[in-house]
């Protein structure tokens, strides 16, 4: 069995044998994690979780935190800033771990990734991951958010840099179109006082600075992580 599904086998193992019920535990935690799986780097709605899964909307929440607590999901607060617009306020839900996301959605290899339809989420919760637990294993705390306001206007990562944030967008495609930065600049145009600059990380491999934004290569992001780029400074 893959490394995966040993990990899956056991938290499910260990999690039932703690409560009654087991069997339903065990059948309920098999589906929440496919869903979950299933919308990773989305904005989550408990609602339409607890309906998927058969179950009510405070069950749904119970176990969704017993998964937060296990560091198996990962919820990204949204970024709250008097813009006078009206924003989203549901949390982003990551898998901590892309390649166990991936398994859960029977992806068996890194071909099967690239015809996916998900392929740009598992980009995205990767990249997210990388930079949480390059904060976290430097000390620092978390400080991610995103930004999105109710008419589409969008910002997969906030950093928060004192009194100042950095927006961060995530992008699988090797090219850059204006499109690719339209969510940064729409962001900087509403913070006009932020003086930072945005960030576009993307799947291609030269990274290239322009006036109001920095574009950063997928496997050039330890720039983002170990404090060598404004990023983390």
């Amino acid at each position: 069995m893959p490394r995966q599904g040993r990990i899956i086998n056991k938290f499910i193992y260990t999690t039932g044998q703690e409560n009654s019920g087991r069997e339903w535990i065990s059948n309920y935690l098999t589906t929440s994690l496919k869903l979950c799986a299933a919308h990773t780097g989305q904005i989550l709605n408990f609602s339409n979780l607890a309906n998927d899964c058969g179950v009510t909307h405070n069950t749904a929440r119970s176990w969704l935190s017993v998964l937060e607590a296990s560091y198996i999901i990962f919820l990204l607060p949204p970024y709250y800033q008097n813009f006078r617009k009206r924003l989203i306020k549901s949390p982003k839900l990551y898998f901590t771990d892309s390649g166990l996301a991936a398994y859960l959605l029977g992806i068996k290899n890194p071909a099967h990734i690239f015809n996916h339809p998900l392929k740009g989420a598992l980009f995205e919760t990767f990249i997210v991951m990388e930079i949480l637990k390059g904060r976290f294993n430097a000390g620092e705390t978390s400080n991610l958010y995103y930004f999105r306001d109710n008419i589409g206007n969008e910002v997969d990562l906030i950093l928060g840099y004192g009194r100042e944030t950095i927006p961060i967008e995530i992008k699988l495609g090797k090219t850059i179109s204006s499109d690719s930065l339209r969510g940064l600049r729409y962001y900087n145009k509403l913070n006009p006082k932020n003086g930072k600059k945005g960030y576009l990380i993307y799947g291609g491999n030269e990274d290239q600075s322009r006036s109001d934004v920095e574009i950063v290569a997928y496997k050039n992001i330890s720039h983002l992580i170990d404090g060598t780029w404004d990023v983390v400074r």
